[in-house]
C-alpha cells in the first residue's frame, strides 16, 4: 500500500495565524494594556502599523494556499487493490481545523473594526461640594503614536476616568483629542498626564 502524502495544512495554518496575530498586535495591545493596567505598553507594537497591510496580505495568501492544498488533498486515494477510497486526514490537518484557524485569523485581522465595545465609556460620578463653581475648559491635543481605532478608544477610556472630565473625542487618523473638563476638579496638567500615561504622547503640551 502506498502511503498517503502528508498534508501541509498544519504548518500553513500556523504560519497564517502567526501573520494575523502580528498584523493585529498594534491594535490588540492597547486593550491588553487596559485589562492589565499597564498603560505604557500600549505603544509597544506601534512600529508594526506600517507593516500591517503586508501582514494582512501574507495571512490571506498563506491561508488561501492552505485551503488549496486542503481541497486538493481531499481527492480520493487508491488502496492496495486499486480501489478509490477517501483520504482520512488527522485532526490537525482536517478541514474543520483549517476553518477554525481561518475564523480566528479573520477575527484578529478585523479587531480594529469591532474593538469599541471592549472599552468602557462610563465616566465616574464626581463627588463635589455643592458650592464648587465649575471652571469648564475645552482643549484640543495633538497625540503621537496612535495607529488604529483601538488606540483612540484606549485614550478615551483613560481620560474619561478623570473626575472632572465631561467629554472626550479622540480621532486616531487625525491624531487629535478634544477634551472638555472642569479645571476646578481636574487641572489641564492632569489631563495631559492621563494621555501620556496611556503610552501615547501629547505633542502640544500646555505651557505652565
Amino acid at each position: 500500500m502506498n502511503p498517503t502524502p502528508t498534508s501541509p495544512t498544519k504548518p500553513l495554518a500556523g504560519a497564517g495565524l502567526l501573520a494575523a496575530l502580528a498584523a493585529s498586535l498594534c491594535c490588540i495591545t492597547p486593550l491588553l494594556a487596559i485589562v492589565g493596567g499597564l498603560g505604557g505598553v500600549a505603544t509597544t507594537f506601534a512600529w508594526m502599523e506600517p507593516l500591517r497591510p503586508y501582514l494582512v496580505a501574507l495571512t490571506v495568501g498563506v491561508l488561501g494556499f492552505a485551503w488549496y492544498q486542503q481541497l486538493r488533498s481531499r481527492m480520493p486515494a487508491a488502496d492496495a487493490c486499486g480501489c478509490d477510497m477517501p483520504a482520512k486526514p488527522v485532526r490537525m490537518q482536517s478541514r474543520g481545523f483549517l476553518a477554525a484557524v481561518t475564523l480566528l485569523a479573520g477575527l484578529l485581522l478585523t479587531f480594529p473594526y469591532y474593538s469599541a465595545p471592549f472599552y468602557s465609556t462610563t465616566a465616574p460620578t464626581p463627588l463635589l461640594p455643592t458650592r464648587t463653581t465649575p471652571v469648564l475648559q475645552t482643549r484640543s491635543y495633538r497625540i503621537g503614536g496612535m495607529t488604529c481605532e483601538a488606540c483612540a478608544r484606549h485614550v478615551e477610556h483613560d481620560v474619561q476616568q478623570l473626575l472632572g472630565v465631561r467629554s472626550v473625542q479622540v480621532s486616531y487618523d487625525q491624531g487629535t483629542a478634544q477634551v472638555r473638563f472642569d479645571a476646578a476638579v481636574t487641572p489641564a496638567a492632569q489631563v495631559e498626564a492621563a494621555i501620556n500615561g496611556t503610552g501615547y504622547t501629547v505633542l502640544n503640551p500646555a505651557t505652565h
